[in-house]
């Protein structure tokens, strides 16, 4: 008897575990909720692409609720807010928005809404600890923190930060600098501590997910783990708090002195964030600062975009020459995406330019050069690769020349050159029209805005300028009638070598006599930014990287007579030669 109902009753058992077994792996879990919670001000100018991008996230937006609360604003701020969430709402879970329009621009007290004051420090702290308690009372499974300047351009971003299963995690963001929301180090007075192990991450030189003494900005909480019950932006909740009064520094000390280790991941490209103001800055100040973050973008390839719900909210500023009496770009035709990039930087910087449609090297009729007057220099070698000049580098020559054409031939006075590979560094539009300015009491002809350093000993000429050695690349230069004339004058078609071998050969900067003895008259007057204002948007060995110049066909042939091409068409190869055994 004994055995048969210890029999039945292992039956039942296990009837009972099967039955649950099968109920638990047939049917799929829910995604967990994420409140989303943002604290604005004054960010009229970057809502349309944080919106954007909030709203181009993957995560279900059933599973999300959006918490708002703005204030003590000058700008439009609340409007687009309210038109954004009037909407958008259905799309959501949940949406809770408070505004204020009453509240006047400023805090008590305070003169200037980016000098923080102990009454802004304590309101955006209890705002911060309103948006985490209301997390809490709503049974959300996780919080993301996430500032109004934040652009998170990987539409996976929430799904990647949950798969990490970390209590607290950041995505590492980009800026138009070193500037990111994490530390690697903090001071005994829990402040920002520089480190050698920050730039790395910073530059994804490794990369994965790294515990750190601060993130901010963009965090994501697990409110299911209970320690994160400890976690506050409250001093006054943290026993013997000694630290500063400031949201990010309580926040990140609570997790520490509770256990709970913070952590930034950069494994993926998750999005970029402004630099913050400095302490004077106004708004305009932080408009410059979307520009600069929405150039750094584009020179990546990947421009930032807003929804067209959002056109009547953002406008951009007429298009200029910048005093100049031109600006020109060159262009390879078939480089479609530059100049559809270089198109999307100009309208950002509110430049007026002139595309010029690049020679190009591939498509140059090497049959018709002699006719163009075109005889390369004889036994030129390339100093590094030691080869004879490329099909690139003459359609790039060219291409130059042909704007130093015009400029003679129009009469211009002052003109801006641009190679269509280049990076604009921030705050570029204000900082080259006080290089124009300076540049009206200084004699010069030409002024490189970009280029290669070959040596280290240049000296300042002004506060903007320097006097350029030996140099390296054309991505952008200013140049005035006198110095086109000279470049001209010095018949460089006859005796072609690089275009930027040719530029310090004219300003006696070069070290090779025997290149610089065909060209007798070398006093170009040359300066240079300092700093520089554009760079590479790729350099030699990363990835994107490519060169029209370096990745053309060598012209070959080892002893030229008179430098001039010929082409055998019964194989269609360069010769590069004329001699007697042809």
């Amino acid at each position: 008897m004994r055995f048969y109902l210890q029999a039945c009753l292992l039956t039942t058992l296990l009837g009972l575990y099967l039955c649950i077994s099968e109920d638990s792996t047939n049917q799929d879990e829910k995604l967990p909720t994420i409140g989303v919670s943002v604290l604005i001000r004054n960010k009229a100018h970057s809502l349309p692409y944080f919106f954007t991008y909030l709203v181009n996230l993957s995560y279900p937006k059933d599973r999300m609720y959006i918490w708002i609360h703005s204030d003590f604003n000058e700008d439009n701020s609340i409007e687009i807010i309210e038109a954004w969430a009037e909407e958008y709402k259905s799309q959501y879970n949940g949406m809770y928005i408070t505004t204020n329009n009453s509240s006047g621009p400023l805090h008590s007290g305070e003169q200037h809404y980016v000098k923080w004051i102990p009454e802004h420090f304590n309101h955006v702290i209890k705002l911060r600890q309103q948006a985490l308690d209301f997390a809490r009372k709503q049974w959300a499974d996780y919080l993301f923190m996430v500032d109004a300047d934040v652009f998170l351009t990987n539409p996976d971003t929430l799904e990647l930060l949950l798969g990490k299963k970390l209590t607290v995690v950041a995505p590492m963001l980009l800026s138009d600098g070193l500037y990111s929301n994490f530390w690697c180090g903090m001071t005994e007075n829990y402040y920002y501590l520089r480190t050698d192990e920050y730039k790395p991450i910073r530059e994804r030189e490794k990369t994965g997910c790294f515990a750190v003494p601060m993130v901010h900005t963009a965090v994501l909480i697990n409110l299911k783990r209970t320690v994160t019950d400890k976690l506050t932006y409250t001093h006054t909740n943290l026993q013997s708090y000694d630290g500063p009064v400031d949201d990010i520094i309580i926040f990140a000390l609570s997790a520490k002195w509770n256990g709970v280790e913070l952590y930034v991941c950069n494994d993926y490209v998750y999005g970029y964030v402004q630099v913050p103001m400095e302490e004077n800055d106004g708004i305009q100040s932080d408009v410059e600062q979307l520009v600069n973050v929405k150039l750094e973008a584009i020179s990546k390839g990947t421009p930032l975009f807003w929804d067209p719900f959002f056109s009547k909210f953002v406008d951009y500023p007429p298009p200029s020459k910048y005093g100049l009496d031109e600006i020109y770009m060159i262009n390879l035709a078939r480089r479609t995406t530059r100049r559809e990039l270089m198109e999307q930087s100009f309208k950002e910087l509110a430049m007026d330019v002139k595309l010029v449609e690049g020679v190009d090297g591939r498509t140059l009729d090497f049959t018709n050069l002699g006719a163009l007057g075109v005889t390369l220099m004889p036994n030129y070698e390339d100093p590094y690769h030691k080869r004879p000049m490329k099909t690139g580098e003459i359609g790039c020559f060219l291409s130059h020349y042909y704007i130093w054409q015009e400029v003679v031939e129009k009469g211009y006075q002052r003109v801006l050159v641009l190679e269509d590979d280049i990076h604009f560094t921030p705050y570029f539009r204000i900082k080259i029209l006080l290089l124009l300015s300076e540049l009206e009491d200084l004699d010069w002809e030409l002024v490189y805005i970009g280029r290669k350093i070959m040596t280290d000993d240049e000296e300042m000429v002004s506060r903007y300028t320097s006097r350029p050695g030996y140099t390296y690349w054309t991505l952008g230069y200013i140049l005035n009638q006198s110095g086109a004339q000279k470049l001209i004058n010095a018949k460089p078609l006859e005796k072609m070598l690089p275009v930027d071998e040719f530029l310090p050969i004219m300003f006696n900067e070069h070290p090779n006599d025997t290149w610089k003895s065909y060209f007798p008259n070398r006093d170009l007057k040359a300066l240079s930014a300092a700093p520089l204002l554009v760079h590479p948007t790729h350099y030699t060995g990363q990835e994107g990287y490519v060169s029209d110049t370096e990745d053309s066909i060598v012209l070959d042939g080892s002893a030229f007579v008179d430098g001039r091409i010929v082409i055998d068409h019964a194989t269609s190869r360069i010769i590069g030669r004329i001699n007697s055994e042809l």
